[in-house]
């Protein structure tokens, strides 16, 4: 199993953005960087035993359970709303496998949404981001995963190396039980050169630059026992969320 280091000791969060786009933060860097304990994390723990099956999947699978929600943080205000529940939607040309679906997945619970954790962590990475792309609102998209092995293998990234169409992307790890794999993997979208890792210890974050950079995570499998990867993505995107337009072919949910 690969560890990698990014050289963050002493550079900021938009400091290591901009020279690599991508910063790698241990646990204890995203607590010192937003002012978060990490049991304050960890009191969110029980609602990812709550998370409902997604019913989306095009490959066929069984083993990815979700929740999504939507948020705009405005930033001259430092406030964080929660906007009404909606589709999940991405253009082909970031998603071959399930781009032009508008997805509706079951919202984030209330209790976790309205703890002070979560507004330090979607408002503090929004403030370092907004260093470096100037913008009075982020448009966020909060996706909670939890990928199993029941099925002898689950695909935390099922359309393959990608890139999410916003500013920025964070990928923290909530948790990893009985797996093995699940190594990440980070590359230049316009050159040759990438790093392989894998995220191991419960709130290691990964923090990317969309435009920049392209990822994926490799499939696991279970180590012994019923494998789990827990995970909380977000996105950030400055100029609205992402939905169809008159151009994009669409699918809709069904009732």
């Amino acid at each position: 199993m690969t560890h990698f280091q990014l050289p963050l000791s002493t550079a900021t969060i938009p400091e290591a953005l901009a020279a690599h786009g991508y910063a790698l933060l241990t646990p204890e860097r995203l607590s010192s960087e937003l002012g978060l304990a990490s049991e304050e994390l960890a009191s969110w723990g029980s609602s990812w035993e709550r998370l409902p099956k997604d019913p989306y999947l095009r490959d066929g699978g069984h083993y990815r359970s979700r929740r999504h929600s939507c948020f705009v943080q405005h930033l001259s205000e430092r406030r964080l709303a929660m906007t009404a529940q909606r589709a999940h939607w991405q253009p082909t040309a970031y998603n071959a496998l399930h781009g032009g679906l508008e997805r509706w997945f079951a919202p984030i619970e209330q209790q976790l949404v309205a703890s002070l954790a979560w507004s330090k962590l979607l408002c503090g990475l929004g403030e370092h981001f907004a260093t470096l792309t100037a913008t009075e609102h982020w448009y966020i998209e909060a996706h909670q995963f939890r990928i199993d092995t029941a099925e002898g293998i689950g695909r935390p990234t099922p359309e393959g190396a990608h890139r999410d169409g916003v500013h920025y992307v964070a990928v923290l790890l909530f948790d990893r039980r009985n797996v093995r794999g699940g190594e990440t993997r980070v590359f230049e979208a316009d050159g040759n050169a990438g790093l392989r890792f894998t995220m191991v210890d419960a709130f290691t974050t990964l923090l990317l630059d969309d435009a920049r950079v392209i990822h994926e995570t490799t499939p696991i499998q279970p180590d012994g026992a019923l494998g789990t990867r827990d995970t909380l993505v977000l996105t950030y995107r400055a100029s609205g969320f992402q939905a169809p337009s008159d151009t994009e072919s669409q699918a809709r949910a069904p009732d």
